[in-house]
């Protein structure tokens, strides 16, 4: 399969629940051979019911895709057996070893015993937990149960890997060595990787592309490069002692592109920020206006998700999803 072919292609893919709720609302895009693509957005943004049905957990409402060639809704059990999925929750069997539960995975995948015990012990060295191939998962760590199911997960040794929020919940330095692993499966494997995540870091540092995707709809793609970029300069940050809005005072200063109020401050975008600063600085000053932080910056990917969405990655508000999911488990509680 050659670099630039795609192995997953996604039409108009639309999932509504219940008839009333759009989680994914007609989305478009497609993942290329040996590339690391990844879903940036909040809890609830539709990173997982994506997920679901490019997996065929979820049957989609509309559009279609293909996973290698194969129709999500038409060839289910093919894209299945050719793909890996490390789900967002634990599911390995705490009762079980770490050996067993790699050979139960395997089993549901219908490989051969005597194929799978020495695939899985060539998987645990890979992960690094041979020393614990005999300890029942329960005695695992967080580290260790992400890397236990990212084993499970490459049984079938699959052509694409799907990792839905691979570091939730872990440490910064656990979720650093879960980084090396997923370099690790593209550089040495050739492996294509699809993920999600709500962390910036997490995008910017494994991804090759990245689909920001908020409310269920893809905003923007590119790579974490091409989207920094294509903001077009620098980005000061500024707060002022007065509870006045600035906006249109800042935004007539030269070299200011554009301004965004948000959070009691602001975030200013110019071409350079060496060259703008003093300039704000003066204009504040001569109008008695007491400057109480100013800091200066490249862009992040957190300032293009703000660009893109109109809100910070770091402060969005719980999703519709999550809040309808809650409703609808209340409801189902009071029956």
């Amino acid at each position: 399969m050659s670099e630039n072919q795609d192995v997953i292609t996604v039409e108009g893919l639309t999932k509504v629940y219940n008839g009333n709720f759009t989680a994914v609302d007609h989305i478009n895009f497609s993942v290329k051979h040996g590339e690391i693509f990844g879903f940036l957005g909040p809890n609830g943004a539709g990173k997982t019911t994506t997920i679901g049905m490019l997996i065929t957990v979820l049957k989609p409402t509309g559009g279609k895709a293909t996973v290698l060639g194969g129709d999500i809704a038409k060839q289910s059990l093919d894209v299945r057996s050719s793909i890996g999925v490390v789900p967002q929750e634990y599911t390995a069997d705490e009762d079980l070893t770490g050996y067993e539960n790699i050979l139960l995975c395997a089993d549901l995948y219908g490989i051969p015993r005597s194929v799978s015990k020495k695939r899985a012990l060539d998987l645990l060295q890979l992960v690094e937990l041979t020393g614990f191939k005999d300890k029942r998962v329960q005695t695992y760590s967080g580290g260790m149960r992400r890397r236990l199911e990212l084993a499970c997960g490459l049984i079938n040794r699959p052509k694409v890997l799907f990792l839905d929020e691979p570091t939730l919940g872990l440490d910064v330095q656990t979720r650093a060595a879960t980084w090396n692993y997923v370099k690790m499966l593209k550089k040495e494997f050739g492996m294509t990787l699809f993920l999600t995540t709500h962390y910036l870091e997490e995008a910017d540092a494994l991804c090759d592309r990245i689909a920001i995707i908020d409310h269920g709809k893809i905003v923007v793609i590119g790579t974490p490069t091409a989207l920094k970029d294509s903001l077009g300069g620098d980005i000061i940050t500024l707060s002022i002692q007065q509870d006045t809005d600035i906006t249109d005072l800042i935004s007539k200063i030269e070299h200011v592109k554009e301004v965004k109020k948000e959070n009691g401050g602001y975030n200013i975008k110019t071409a350079s920020g060496e060259a703008t600063a003093p300039l704000i600085i003066e204009a504040l000053r001569k109008r008695g206006y007491v400057v109480t932080k100013l800091s200066m910056a490249k862009p992040t990917l957190n300032d293009v998700y703000l660009q893109y969405t109109g809100k910070s990655m770091r402060d969005a508000e719980e999703s519709r999803e999550n809040v309808f999911k809650q409703r609808m488990t209340m409801r189902r509680a009071r029956q």
